[in-house]
């Protein structure tokens, strides 16, 4: 196949001016070689795009391609990870990973929260702080724990983002709405073990991968899964492969996170954090349907090296799940161009 890639890659985002926070989700250029290599490794030919405005600059130009491998986080608003999965959508050119209604709802991580609730899956309590005076009225009791409502990569999380009573919650609310100009998040912080699980495929073909549990070293910042521990992971995180086999609470995460990729109606591959209470029960954090793939740095790929899966084992898992809409958006357009 002839297989274009589609990303923001972090080091121009750099050049442009933007700081390393504005860029955190970003991919780094060693992410876009590694990720060609291995589709060059399965036999492809590839083409590297860029970003939503180079693409949509090709595809004006009338460039297309039998597939896109779609890794672009997008730069505005809270449905900027749907930007590229709709382009293509309008010009029927089948993609890697999920549509644009499940990367638009997955950012805004309250409403996701309502989807899983509503579905059935345990969730912390929560509540969306518009203003800080809305931080006052909160219905369910402390300790609290205080995120963007749309970021990635734990922006916005530090240790101090854990709140024992209401003392301080509406400023630092208010502080985080200024800063990332978006409502904040107001979950029910839970002390027990945090978990992400890996998941491959979609709907009733998707299946765990494996998981892994998060545990913070002594140099880390204290509670939280940050942006600070996330950025200096190698020194911060220990990522320790846990079996359902052994562990319950293992068992019943994989069960949450499974659960939850397909009420959500994610594709491909990609991972649901979880945290557990303090007795053990594991409780859906949010879903990432475009994890990102750094050969070393990145969860899922950490995941696979520690299972003994191989990198370009996954790409080709990846690949092979989105390869199956290939021929019924195929069918579409020639459906399409009869009735034109």
């Amino acid at each position: 196949m002839n297989i274009g890639l589609t990303y923001d890659l972090r080091s121009e985002y750099l050049e442009m001016g933007y700081s390393e926070e504005e860029t955190a989700e970003f991919d780094r250029d060693d992410t876009i070689t590694a990720l060609e290599s291995a589709l060059q490794s399965l036999g492809h030919t590839t083409d590297r795009i860029g970003n939503g405005r180079q693409l949509t600059e090709r595809l004006v130009k009338g460039d297309r391609w039998d597939l896109v491998f779609n890794i672009a986080e997008g730069l505005n608003g809270f449905a900027r990870e749907a930007q590229v999965p709709a382009i293509l959508d309008l010009y029927e050119i089948p993609y890697t990973f999920s549509d644009p209604l499940v990367m638009s709802l997955s950012m805004h991580k309250a409403l996701t929260k309502q989807v899983i609730k509503d579905y059935g899956c345990p969730t912390p309590d929560f509540a969306i702080v518009n203003h800080p005076t809305d931080a006052k009225i909160i219905s369910f009791d402390p300790p609290f724990f205080i995120k963007p409502v749309a970021e990635g990569t734990g922006k916005g999380i530090t240790e101090h983002s854990i709140f024992h009573d209401h003392s301080g919650l509406s400023e630092a609310c208010g502080d985080l709405i200024d800063r990332y100009q978006q409502p904040v998040l107001v979950e029910k912080y839970l002390s027990g073990r945090e978990f992400t699980v890996g998941i491959l495929g979609t709907g009733q073909d998707a299946r765990v991968l494996g998981t892994l549990e998060v545990i913070l070293l002594e140099n880390a910042e204290k509670g939280v899964y940050s942006y600070v521990n996330k950025e200096n992971c190698e020194a911060c995180v220990q990522y320790l492969l846990v079996s359902p086999e052994e562990d319950a609470s293992v068992l019943e995460a994989e069960s949450v996170a499974l659960e939850a990729w397909r009420a959500l109606g994610c594709r491909d591959g990609g991972r649901v954090d979880l945290r557990c209470d303090e007795n053990g029960i594991p409780h859906f954090l949010e879903v990432n349907p475009l994890a990102g793939l750094h050969p070393h740095h990145s969860d899922l790929p950490i995941l696979c090296n520690q299972l003994g899966v191989p990198y370009l084992q996954l790409i080709h898992q990846i690949l092979s799940s989105a390869a199956m809409r290939i021929e019924t958006v195929t069918n579409t357009a020639s459906k399409t161009k009869k009735c034109v």
